[in-house]
């Protein structure tokens, strides 16, 4: 295993490295949080790809693809429809307003009534994705260098804490392009073919493996419709998604970048669940369908791309889990402290770098925060399903209404969020967090309770549309591009 450490610990020390250049860059808070509105078409679609691809999407999309065959693919396939969607029909706008967070659009669209309560739910969302996604350093940790649970789980968060603490967006873009590059050979080029030959090829595939494990839809419809509510509009409103879109250089970058990004989940979909399957003939028998991943890495590949692979899949986690930690901190400092405090005016120009400095001290206490909550959760899967339970069934009715239906009203945002969460809580602790029900009456309750208040109460102020049409149309005066460090 010495090569294949070799390769781990030079690719970590490559992220930490990453971390010390993009502090040299971040020296505005747009620099800082949204890498300054800069990126090009490669590096947006590469580190939109990299942020919705993490460790569920390897290796529990391995782990369907072993217990379902190639239907297992319709988890990931559903977060790649979802950043099909947002990239095709919303992005260009959401580009277009220049904000920070999901929060801010829905001030602008409704009058500055809405942000706080959805800051919050915004907030225990980007909260769990990054706690599970620290989780699963264990895992992967434990095949590297068989340390225990909570080491590997330090380990791990600390790196991600510290580039993202150092060098904010940047330096998250820089290392999320680098695990784009090693995820697709990792996992694309080296373990899918390596997977099928070492399976003996598709057609042994097919005869040592039930017909049920090549139905496109062996997983389930309800299943699959599940998928589509929780990951595909999960994918249109996280912060964690919207803020990669403001990191687009323009709204035709958020559009054909994001459509390439989620073109790619459609392979990396395929490729997960064709890797399981021909470890379910390799391996029969395991003890879990989780193990597929890591058994089939250790076991079947060589010296060297073994390293590789495991570092794809430590990429994978990594990726996601440093995007969540900057939305996580984005939301509380911007949405939440700020208008605690009562900060709700805009920052003098040299007042910029202060906000670097805040902003940066949000990301290491939010990244403490959710190493410590990593250390003493087990079940991810469940913590998981509440994230986006609360996401979906809270916020997806305002913002969509927001973006789509102009009688939407504050107080009817503010009653979609409350009765959508509150219905979405009530739910899972009748039926149990793992069910189905949570989701679809939770967000049915939002809709009904979102139209029939706006409904109920008088439109929203005429001024406070036409503001919200100049941001969307990019005409407003204050959405010009920062030229750093100023603070827009």
């Amino acid at each position: 295993m010495a090569v294949d450490y070799i390769v781990i610990v030079v690719y970590l020390a490559g992220m930490l490295a990453m971390g010390w250049w993009g502090m040299r860059r971040a020296k505005s808070k747009s620099e800082f949080l949204v890498a300054g509105r800069r990126l090009g078409p490669a590096m947006y679609s590469g580190t939109m790809a990299a942020i919705v691809l993490g460790g569920a999407s390897t290796i529990g999309g391995v782990g369907l693809g072993y217990q379902y065959g190639l239907s297992g693919a319709w988890m990931v396939v559903t977060i790649g429809l979802g950043i099909l969607a947002l990239s095709v029909f919303f992005s260009a706008r959401i580009a277009r307003l220049k904000v920070y967070t999901v929060s801010e659009m829905l001030d602008l669209r409704y009058g500055g009534r809405a942000g706080v309560i959805s800051g919050v739910v915004m907030w225990a969302y980007t909260l769990m994705l990054a706690v599970t996604s620290t989780i699963a350093y264990a895992t992967i940790f434990d095949v590297l260098f068989d340390v225990n649970r909570t080491l590997a789980i330090v380990l791990g968060g600390s790196i991600v804490v510290a580039y993202s603490t150092l060098g904010g967006m940047w330096s998250i873009t820089l290392t999320d392009m680098v695990q784009f590059v090693v995820k697709t050979i990792g996992v694309l080029l080296l373990l899918l073919p390596i997977a099928v030959v070492k399976a003996g090829g598709f057609g042994e595939m097919r005869a040592q493996l039930p017909t049920s494990y090549f139905d496109p839809l062996g997983v389930g419809g309800e299943t699959i419709f599940t998928y589509v509510l929780i990951y595909t509009f999960g994918m249109l409103i996280g912060q964690d998604i919207w803020q990669r879109v403001f990191t687009a250089r323009n709204d035709k970058t958020a559009k054909w970048g994001g459509t390439v990004a989620g073109t790619y989940c459609l392979a990396y979909a395929v490729a997960g669940a064709i890797i399981g399957t021909a470890a379910k003939v390799i391996y029969p028998k395991l003890g879990s369908p989780d193990d597929a991943f890591a058994t089939i890495v250790k076991d079947e590949l060589p010296i060297g791309v073994r390293g590789l692979v495991l570092a794809a899949a430590l990429a994978a986690v990594m990726s996601t889990s440093s995007g969540a930690l900057i939305a996580c901190a984005t939301v509380a400092n911007n949405d939440i402290w700020s208008r605690l405090r009562g900060a709700v005016k805009p920052s003098a120009q040299g007042e910029a770098h202060d906000e670097v400095k805040g902003n940066r001290a949000f990301i290491l206490i939010m990244g403490v925060a959710v190493i410590c909550a990593a250390i003493v959760l087990n079940d991810v899967v469940e913590a998981l399903t509440v994230a986006y339970n609360l996401l979906v069934g809270g916020l997806l009715v305002p913002i969509l209404g927001g973006l789509l239906w102009k009688r939407g009203t504050a107080q009817g945002a503010l009653a979609a969020v409350a009765v959508g969460g509150l219905a979405v809580i009530g739910l899972m602790a009748g039926y149990g967090i793992l069910a189905n029900e949570p989701v679809y009456y939770g967000l049915l309750a939002s809709l009904a309770a979102y139209v029939a208040v706006s409904l109920a109460t008088r439109p929203t102020d005429e001024t406070v549309l036409a503001a919200w049409r100049e941001r969307l149309a990019g005409r407003a005066p204050d959405t010009a591009p920062e030229p750093a460090p100023a603070h827009q």
